[in-house]
């Protein structure tokens, strides 16, 4: 009996199934302490340390799992242990600075070797001095969702860098495929933040059908058998905002996330209240306030947090304005969205960064609900891929039935 090389005594702690091309490879773990194995191509042996699939192929990341760019939660310090943990994260630059941006690079870079991705605004008057960063230190990925620019991403493209928007429509990504994603991040409307209509389980086969670049599925996913499942549905891979969100990297203060742990998934609802856009939020009393509230009282509201995220970010009252114009005519939004775009930044970073729940917002996916602790990245990421392990042996279980069932019934 052949005996595992060392890098796999690392990396495979419990028995697995593994379904592939070549058909169903069992491994089991004996009481010695080694790891017997079955005989099984070298390339079969590569998916199963590292699951590979097209998108960490493209991301160069050991398994298929996304941090999203949470606005105030994606910072160096999850970012990075995200990396480490052999996921791929990404830095949520659309709340930064252009100083901020290059320094939270400089940050992740001094913890980890590992590749990452930054995620930015490409309408900002900015933009493009963030293209230059992410080229300058050679960022892996960039991800994006509304009006991107054809220029910036061309840009992007020639210096090697991985282009990866997410959508939440089938139009949206045919579009963001036609315009020049590399890859795309589906996340269907179980997700949290400004989100779409339709279900994951209905949105990602629709899409996979449509384009021919690596998915990585979102919206309510948070362990091992969702991988499985995302994987079986035609995704390359899954990306998951609030379970990183729940992690003890998560900068999030505790008060904050415990309101999380406490919500149940009927709590977690979908409102145009807060910039006129849907989005999926915890019900709080801060919300409910803004669901009752005039329009032009919104309104006023969003000029002031406008402003003050203008400010905040380095901009000018006049550049703030002409991207809300260049938005504006892109024919997704309109001017009053438009205008109250600011007014989720400024909200969420109340709860999120200043510790204060009640009086902010608090966008989170309905599989809060479901998630009932606060782990290390590491712990989550290992227990995501022995869950998918366990998945995959429940599933060649059935499989081994069926055959069994089928051979039964041919006559001798």
């Amino acid at each position: 009996m052949a005996l595992c090389p060392a890098p796999m005594v690392r990396l495979i702690i419990s028995g697995v199934i593994v379904s592939s091309a070549y058909g169903l490879i069992g491994i089991r773990v004996d009481r010695s302490g080694h790891w017997p194995l079955m005989s099984m191509p070298y390339s079969l042996i590569v998916f199963l340390i590292s699951m590979k699939t097209p998108l960490t192929e493209l991301l160069g990341c050991r398994y298929p799992i996304i941090q999203t760019a949470m606005g105030w939660v994606a910072d160096p310090g999850l970012v990075a242990a995200t990396a480490n943990a052999g996921g791929f994260g990404f830095l949520a630059g659309a709340v930064m600075t252009l100083e901020e941006i290059e320094q939270g690079i400089l940050d992740i870079k001094a913890k980890t070797d590992a590749p990452f991705g930054v995620n930015f605004h490409m309408y900002v008057p900015y933009a493009e001095d963030i293209v230059d960063l992410c080229v300058e230190h050679k960022v892996r990925a960039v991800s994006y969702s509304r009006s991107p620019s054809g220029r910036a991403v061309e840009k992007l493209k020639r210096a090697g860098i991985v282009c990866i928007p997410t959508v939440g429509a089938k139009k949206h990504a045919v579009k963001a495929v036609e315009l020049g994603a590399d890859a795309l991040v589906i996340q269907g409307g179980e997700g949290g933040g400004h989100t779409g209509s339709v279900a994951t389980t209905i949105l990602l086969p629709q899409v996979r059908a449509a384009v021919n670049v690596p998915l990585a599925a979102a919206g309510g996913f948070r362990d091992g058998a969702g991988l499985v499942a995302a994987l079986a549905m035609g995704a390359d891979g899954i990306a998951m905002g609030t379970r990183f969100l729940l992690t003890q990297e998560s900068p999030v203060p505790d008060a904050t996330k415990s309101i999380y742990l406490q919500t149940p998934p009927e709590k977690i609802v979908v409102s145009t209240a807060l910039d006129g856009l849907p989005q999926r939020m915890i019900a709080n009393p801060y919300l409910q306030r803004l669901m009752t509230a005039s329009s032009l009282g919104l309104l006023f509201r969003a000029v002031g947090n406008g402003i003050a995220f203008t400010r905040m970010t380095g901009g000018s009252l006049l550049g703030m304005l002409g991207t809300a114009w260049k938005v504006y005519r892109t024919g997704d939004t309109s001017l009053g969205q438009t205008l109250m775009a600011a007014n989720a930044p400024m909200m969420i970073q109340e709860a999120m960064v200043k510790g204060h729940p009640q009086d902010g917002i608090l966008p989170s996916g309905q599989v809060a609900g479901v998630i009932d602790d606060i782990p290390s990245v590491e712990t989550l990421v290992s227990r995501i891929m022995s869950e998918a392990d366990v998945s995959l042996e429940r599933l060649s279980g059935f499989t081994h039935a069926t055959r069994n069932d089928r051979h039964s019934h041919i006559p001798t």
